[in-house]
């Protein structure tokens, strides 16, 4: 090739090599930086600390009301209403396997030694073990979400037929009336978590017949998904999302507890909502297990399995790479330091 031909090609190379790097950032700079989401009254999510730490960069969040169950919120995920949602992995893998376009991409909530869901009775309740359940009320937030997966794990490894399962009464409470509802005699069992259940504890009367801890061990229990479609088209903001909220988890998980609550009791006084900020002085941990929210396959296949073998699942039951993703949290590959 002679030189003036070389040169020529060598120009070519490069107005390609520019255009596409052009074209690139035009596609970078296109894509939603702008996120709509449900919140917690009292309370602070993770992607609200994030963005308060300033560690999601561009991205900005847009609250669009609050919500008070995991299923509601990913179902608005689901349907467009809002671009992420949060909820219990068993939700999450009912919905997928429904054929809602979803996956799950960082995990923002768990159980640990110190955050936990607790399944409390009256002092002088006969209650004890799974069998005592037959024929009782049990009082949770929601129906067909954590509460109930884990008691009726609880109630399967007890020995418990179907038939005898399909005896135990699961009735949706408010979580702020189910320890009225308990001393009332109203429900035998309540599911208390978080603040509600340090109150209750802290009132006297009531003791522990088991824990989701105690149960399942140390355990990521929801993830924050997003639309495969919004994924596709947004990728960046996805990674920068859960790059953010992983950065938040590990901030949250390094800090001393008064720093922590303090930040959070912050952000609810900026917010201006008209919110009572009594719920986050009561924090302890996110309990989320992996480092940076990055989600293992056993947090899901529990939940799969028990859902397949509990005939509440259709068709073949899908596989955890069918429902989650790591691909976007730089924590999987040893980055993302807080």
């Amino acid at each position: 090739m002679s030189p003036l031909r070389r040169t020529l090609a060598a120009v070519a190379a490069l107005l390609t090599l520019t255009a596409a790097t052009a074209c690139g950032s035009d596609a970078e700079a296109a894509q939603t930086t702008t996120l709509r989401y449900q919140g917690s009254v009292g309370q602070v999510t993770l992607p609200e600390l994030a963005a308060d730490l300033g560690y999601l960069g561009d991205v900005r969040l847009d609250w669009i009301g609050n919500v008070t169950g995991g299923p509601a919120d990913i179902q608005a995920t689901a349907t467009g209403q809002s671009d992420f949602g949060g909820a219990f992995n068993g939700a999450i893998v009912k919905l997928v396997a429904a054929g809602a376009p979803i996956t799950a991409v960082v995990s923002y909530y768990g159980s640990d030694a110190q955050t936990f869901q607790g399944y409390y009775v009256l002092q002088d309740s006969p209650v004890r073990g799974p069998r005592d359940l037959i024929g009782r009320k049990v009082g949770m937030n929601t129906l067909g979400a954590h509460a109930e997966a884990v008691l009726k794990t609880w109630l399967v490894r007890g020995g418990l037929t179907p038939a005898e399962i399909a005896r135990v009464e699961l009735v949706a409470l408010p979580p702020v009336n189910a320890e009225q509802s308990l001393r009332a005699r109203q429900i035998d069992v309540a599911v208390l978590g978080g603040v509600i259940r340090d109150k209750a504890v802290a009132n006297g009367g009531v003791r522990t017949v088991f824990t989701d801890h105690e149960l399942l061990g140390a355990f990521s229990a929801g993830a924050y998904v997003f639309r495969d479609d919004f994924i596709r088209r947004n990728p960046a903001t996805v990674r920068a999302f859960v790059g953010g909220v992983g950065r938040a988890i590990e901030w949250s998980r390094t800090q001393p507890r008064e720093t922590v609550v303090a930040r959070l009791e912050q952000i609810i006084a900026k917010r201006g909502r008209n919110e009572d900020p009594a719920l986050v002085r009561y924090w302890k941990s996110s309990g989320v297990a992996g480092r940076g929210g990055v989600i293992t396959d056993r947090e899901f296949t529990t939940w799969i399995d028990w859902l397949a073998d509990a005939g509440e699942l259709k068709g073949d039951r899908p596989k955890p790479g069918d429902v989650y993703t790591n691909d976007y949290n730089p924590f999987a590959t040893g980055g993302g330091a807080a």
